[in-house]
């Protein structure tokens, strides 16, 4: 059975959605398959181990960087004797606010890093940043001051991890960048597709908020009508068709695996009106939510 992770077992700072920790893992101590609501960016101190994704076994060794989106299953293999050092952030998008981002002018940089990497999950590990040498050491000794911030809960605290946070992701992006230079620009095509995933990895980051297609083309630079285009020719739906797969596909996973009512559901992946998700959820799946939940048991 998967576990779902909640964000209150670990975030229990009520004036920031943040939590950071240090973690040894070794076969026996190993944890079980598992999900969480929040978004987790790890960072792999010391070893090597297989990192189960998806079902999908990746080699992961010291110096590693990856996400693990909501809703993705994954969990760590070691071999007998190896252990491994990792450090965890867990957070959600609302740690940083995007006008923050926008006002710094780094919101491009920002999601060049933290959606284009994640979002194709054929891709994912393809595109990890393994980092080494002086890049490697900057990013753990960034790390290492936010946990001792973290811990220390001094004046401010909250601020500055932000702060961190926004660094480290930076830091990364640039890293990220970096390791892409020697590589062929892309075509008109390849831009394109590109957007759309990184569209689409917004999308798939905040399904369960108000996402307004004016919005979404201020973030992305592009107008509505080369929007819809773009979209539609890249993945043959439009963005509103695109929102509410993600939406009811999450809510499938919510209503097999939880227990939580039918209205709780809707909320929990941005439908204000549970009759709207009802009536979108049977169309969508063939039958209702508590239906799917039956046939689930």
């Amino acid at each position: 059975m998967v576990r779902e992770l909640q964000k209150a077992q670990f975030m229990k700072d009520k004036g920031i959605p943040f939590a950071i920790n240090r973690t040894f893992h070794d076969q026996h101590n190993l944890p079980s398959d598992h999900t969480h609501e929040f978004i987790e960016l790890v960072y792999l101190v010391s070893g090597r181990a297989d990192h189960v994704f998806q079902g999908e076994r990746h080699p992961i060794h010291a110096g590693d960087v990856f996400i693990i989106n909501p809703g993705e299953v994954h969990t760590y293999r070691t071999e007998p004797g190896e252990r491994i050092e990792i450090i965890n952030c867990m957070f959600t998008p609302e740690l940083i606010h995007e006008s923050l981002l926008k006002e710094l002018g780094v919101s491009q940089s920002m999601d060049y890093y933290y959606v284009h990497p994640f979002l194709d999950v054929r891709e994912r590990f393809h595109h990890r940043l393994r980092l080494s040498g002086t890049d490697s050491e900057q990013v753990l000794c960034l790390l290492e001051s936010m946990i001792a911030e973290w811990e220390s809960r001094k004046q401010g605290y909250s601020t500055i991890i932000k702060l961190q946070m926004l660094q480290l992701l930076m830091m990364l992006s640039r890293y990220y960048s970096m390791s892409l230079s020697s590589r062929k620009k892309p075509s008109r095509t390849g831009e394109h597709t590109l957007l759309v995933r990184r569209i689409n990895g917004f999308l798939e980051r905040h399904f369960d908020k108000k996402l307004a297609i004016p919005d979404i083309c201020e973030l992305f630079n592009i107008s509505s009508r080369q929007l819809h285009r773009i979209f539609k020719q890249e993945t043959g739906q439009t963005v509103t068709e695109r929102i509410h797969q993600i939406r009811i596909d999450r809510a499938k996973q919510y209503l097999a695996e939880g227990n939580d009512k039918v209205i709780h559901v809707a909320n929990r992946v941005g439908y204000e009106d549970p009759a709207f998700f009802t009536q979108l959820f049977r169309r969508k799946v063939g039958c209702s939510p508590g239906q799917y939940r039956e046939r689930q048991g």
